[in-house]
């Protein structure tokens, strides 16, 4: 569903962007898309760090933008007073004529060639690029609270909580646990975890593993209490 944003050059478009990324990794979807380029473009620049998730948002996309690119579509959003970067028509400059005109030169090259001592030290370094992108994704991190109720009272409440922490996934840490009481001898369980917020989805988390088979059959409902950046 396409979203909407106004005014990203005032502290009130920038606060509603900033809640709108409190619980978000990226403007649509789960993965960075044309969208957030948009939004990425509206920015005149790297936003105050008082804007927490705008901040953290914009260093991963600047990130992606001079390292991998970004290809997905998204679902479409719209700055208002603003032109999409894509919309805009830009003239080709003398120095893309140049690259033009050498790779016209290059076709005779030999594609499946030895690789040259240079070209084995410019993949090393667009390897180590990636890995070093990598860990910046990972530093956004949140600790959640949730509240996940059996289907009665005769549930075995030990293997409920066995086959929620037998969910595992890269940026996920199950954390501290307890019973609490709800009612008629029901009893829920309250969960920490912490995640790695480029990672680990919640809302994911909770519909294509904690509320499907096999574990369904202990979890009636999963809930999110808490959610606080780290």
């Amino acid at each position: 569903m396409a979203v909407t944003f106004n005014d990203l050059g005032s502290a009130a478009g920038l606060k509603k962007l900033d809640e709108y990324l409190l619980t978000r990794s990226y403007i649509s979807g789960y993965q960075a898309s044309k969208d957030d380029i948009t939004v990425y473009t509206a920015l005149s620049g790297a936003p105050s760090s008082s804007y927490l998730n705008v901040s953290r948002w914009y260093k991963h996309i600047d990130a992606l933008l001079r390292i991998l690119g970004v290809s997905e579509e998204g679902c479409g959003v719209t700055v208002e007073g603003f032109a999409p970067a894509e919309a805009v028509a830009t003239p080709p400059t003398a120095d893309s004529k140049a690259a033009a005109a050498e790779d016209d030169e290059d076709d005779d090259v030999d594609l499946f060639g030895e690789e040259t001592e240079e070209e084995k030290k410019a993949a090393e370094e667009r390897a180590a690029a990636v890995r070093a992108s990598s860990k910046k994704k990972e530093s956004g991190k949140s600790s959640v609270l949730l509240d996940i109720k059996p289907w009665d009272d005769e549930t075995d409440m030990k293997k409920l909580e066995e086959a929620v922490r037998s969910v595992q996934m890269e940026g996920l840490l199950w954390g501290a646990s307890k019973l609490v009481p709800v009612g008629y001898g029901i009893k829920k369980l309250q969960i920490m975890m912490t995640i790695v917020d480029d990672l680990v989805s919640v809302d994911t988390l909770i519909e294509e593993h904690l509320t499907v088979e096999p574990i369904n059959e202990y979890v009636q409902s999963c809930d999110i209490v808490a959610f606080n950046k780290i």
